[in-house]
């Protein structure tokens, strides 16, 4: 089963400063039939305007990663941790038991950002933070995986049995991804078009993909975020 998610049916606000597309029900954005994807409860495309961003704020009991596609993202927490990440760069916080913190966007250039945040397997966990320079070339036509579960192989290591990673890939380049029994996919198309397993993909659409195993063709050089995951009961 291979579902595609139109950028231009998702969920959106503009709040001047702050311009989002919602992959998820989200804040204004509600749809009963689209709070999550397995374990993947928020997804969020955000552009941030130059000398604003998202005051000192509360969370607990989600795993929140956040991927830089453009600009600068700085971050600042109630653990005292404070740190600046940008394009193809990862930041990733647990909010456990309840941690403040604050993204703002303290650079001369939009900043634009996916906000992910992943349910995860208890609760109570200790807050705990940190980010990852990513070497970009790391992605080029290559599968970066960025993000894995505690018992996985990727540097970033969350409270969850989940799996990211990133690819850029050049134009007519062809690129698989195996989807193993029990598992699924959803992928993001950040920059540039695509056919994934024959469907046309626009920069910020997206797949859910249960039960296939995975084709991409770049129809020009093409930028992916990729989230694999076991199938929910």
């Amino acid at each position: 089963m291979v579902r595609k998610i139109n950028h231009k049916s998702m969920g959106r606000s503009n709040l001047g400063w702050l311009r989002s597309l919602f992959h998820f029900s989200f804040a204004e954005y509600y749809n009963p039939n689209n709070t999550n994807f397995g374990r993947l409860r928020v997804i969020n495309d955000d552009l941030v305007a130059p000398g604003t961003g998202f005051d000192l704020h509360p969370h607990h009991n989600m795993e929140i990663i956040s991927y830089v596609i453009n600009g600068q993202l700085t971050h600042g927490d109630s653990m005292g941790n404070k740190s600046t990440i940008t394009r193809g760069h990862v930041q990733y916080m647990s909010a456990g038991t309840g941690v403040y913190h604050s993204e703002q966007n303290l650079g001369d250039d939009t900043l634009r950002f996916l906000q992910i945040w992943i349910i995860p397997d208890r609760s109570g966990y200790q807050p705990s933070y940190g980010d990852y320079r990513f070497d970009w070339d790391d992605r080029y036509n290559n599968w970066l995986h960025m993000v894995s579960g505690k018992d996985g192989q990727a540097p970033i290591k969350i409270n969850q049995d989940v799996n990211i990673y990133a690819l850029e890939l050049d134009q007519n380049k062809e690129m698989t991804f195996s989807v193993g029994e029990g598992r699924q996919v959803y992928l993001v198309q950040v920059e540039g078009s695509s056919q994934v397993n024959a469907i046309e993909l626009a920069e910020r659409d997206a797949l859910e993909i249960v039960g296939e195993n995975i084709l991409i063709i770049a129809a020009e050089k093409a930028h992916f975020v990729l989230l694999e995951m076991k199938i929910e009961d």
